[in-house]
């Protein structure tokens, strides 16, 4: 072979291995920030990993929030009609948030409780979230609960 080939190959031989690297990478990258939806009865089941991190949907059960007196820690039970969760928070909560609503949690178990890094609440009176309402509608379907029509339509 003659040197002007094998250095022509030998750059597409480089170029095909670094690009390689740089998927694999970029691959690894996104599935460590990956974090999968998941309700109160899908991680008592164990489909949410042990140590993984997860969002966490559902409703705030009503008559579950605490919070001591100047504390930053919040105490509450999320529930999707089939089971309920212990979550804890430090930190400042979303306006919106309060028991009976929609919400989604960020973060991981630990010791049997959510601990969570993030809490969003819902925006407004008809939003759920998509994935939550797909799960919470399973669960409803289930324990053949009736939903009102202003709440069934997103």
């Amino acid at each position: 072979m003659n040197p002007v080939r094998r250095r022509r190959l030998l750059f597409v031989a480089v170029l095909v291995l670094a690009s390689g690297v740089a998927t694999a990478l970029v691959a690894l990258a996104l599935q460590r920030n990956v974090a999968y939806l998941y309700t109160p009865a899908e991680v008592l089941r164990g489909e949410a990993g042990d140590h993984a991190r997860f969002r966490l949907g559902g409703m705030v059960e009503k008559g579950s929030f605490e919070r001591a007196p100047g504390s930053m820690d919040a105490r509450f039970k999320v529930t999707d009609g089939d089971a309920q969760l212990p979550v804890v928070y430090t930190g400042i909560l979303p306006d919106l948030f309060r028991e009976g609503q929609a919400v989604v949690a960020t973060g991981r178990m630990q010791d049997g409780v959510f601990v969570a890094e993030n809490v969003l609440a819902k925006h407004d009176e008809t939003y759920m979230p998509k994935e939550v309402a797909d799960k919470m509608g399973v669960a409803h379907q289930k324990h053949d609960v009736q939903v009102p029509a202003a709440e069934a339509t997103p």
